[in-house]
């Protein structure tokens, strides 16, 4: 393995997100802060341990990993436990802990896309039947997770999946049939489809933002162009912000250093999400590690988008972290699997090769 092949430069993307999130969190709880530098360490810990195992020569699991995860899946509908009206989790016996198997769907989708693009790749764009096939492994978990109910996450692995295939090459006319049927049946499914309070959050957004979303147009106003200090950031310090610490932290940040702020963070989303694409597109034929690279890139658009455009109501409230920096182990755990992966597919392709492995 060669550390001159290790990408440095997408570490040094990382580390802002990382200490702003630190900065952050110990601002609003010195508890969350005690967990946070826990959750951050886990996830090095976990970077470590899989950038070190031989993933190209462990292809042939991905496909155990994702049908184990729809299994999961198939669970949570069977036994999942039940929180909020909303099915979503499994409790693990003994150790007492709940799993929820829709967040690591995203991840174990992006691995089994890029295998089957591996295998069967683009000749020079996918077909109707190849897509179809494809479309398949996608639309699958997306049925499952919208049943739960958690729409939002369905429709984050929906537009993740189709994403990758629409970077990797299909029939523009497919692209442009789905279009057509998706305006006949957008209408269809909010009358038939979706449940009370996903109507309701809808119309919210659409007519009358709710509390949260008030109290975050208050923060990030409040924030003016150069922010606040952390005693006159009284949105998040007297709790009318909520959920400061994860769904609503771009508010806060927004409101600790104002317009400039949040200009400067949305071009560090910039930075990293067109690096990885350029990366993507720099692979060529190594379809396997193009998915991961073009994946990622498009986890962290939808995620950052979606969480920083609720917060100023031009999108409705779903439960989505701001990649890297919201607090919850969960997806900060995630995105280290994920960038693990990438560090993985690029410099240990050159080990590999170096001792007769293709």
């Amino acid at each position: 393995m060669s550390v001159k092949k290790f990408d440095f430069f997408l570490l040094f993307l990382l580390l802002p997100f990382i200490i702003i999130s630190l900065l952050l969190v110990s601002e609003i709880s010195q508890k969350l802060f005690i967990k946070e530098i826990i959750y951050i360490a886990v996830g090095i810990a976990v970077f470590l341990a899989v950038y070190f195992i031989p993933i190209r020569k462990l292809l042939w699991i991905i496909p155990f990993i994702y049908w184990l995860n729809i299994l999961l899946l198939l669970l949570v509908d069977i036994a999942g436990v039940k929180i909020l009206g909303a099915q979503r989790w499994l409790k693990i016996p003994l150790l007492n802990i709940t799993i929820q198997p829709s967040e690591f769907m995203k991840t174990t989708l992006l691995l089994m896309l890029g295998y089957l693009i591996y295998k069967h790749p683009p000749r020079p764009v996918y077909n109707f039947k190849e897509f179809l096939k494809l479309s398949f492994y996608i639309i699958l978990p997306f049925l499952l997770i919208a049943k739960e109910p958690d729409l939002g996450t369905a429709l984050i692995t929906l537009i993740i999946g189709f994403g990758v295939l629409f970077i990797v090459g299909v029939d523009k006319k497919i692209w442009i049939s789905i279009g057509i049927f998706s305006i006949i049946f957008i209408p269809v499914a909010y009358k038939y489809l979706l449940k009370d309070y996903q109507k309701k959050r809808i119309e919210h957004f659409l007519n009358k933002p709710s509390y949260h979303v008030k109290q975050s147009l208050i923060a990030i106003g409040s924030g003016g162009l150069s922010g606040k200090s952390k005693t006159e950031a009284t949105q998040t310090q007297l709790k009318f912000l909520p959920i400061a610490s994860s769904d609503f932290i771009f508010a806060y940040f927004v409101e600790r250093f104002g317009f400039i702020g949040a200009v400067s963070l949305i071009f560090l989303y910039f930075l990293l999400i067109v690096y990885l694409l350029i990366k993507a597109e720099k692979l060529k034929d190594d379809y396997f590690a193009k998915v991961m690279y073009a994946g990622v890139a498009l986890m962290l658009f939808i995620y950052a988008f979606v969480n920083m455009a609720m917060t100023m109501n031009l999108a409705p409230v779903v439960g989505v972290p701001l990649p890297l920096i919201s607090h919850g182990g969960t997806s900060f755990i995630n995105f280290m699997i994920l960038f693990a992966i990438l560090e993985n597919l690029v410099s240990r392709k050159e080990f590999l090769h170096s001792h007769g492995v293709k």
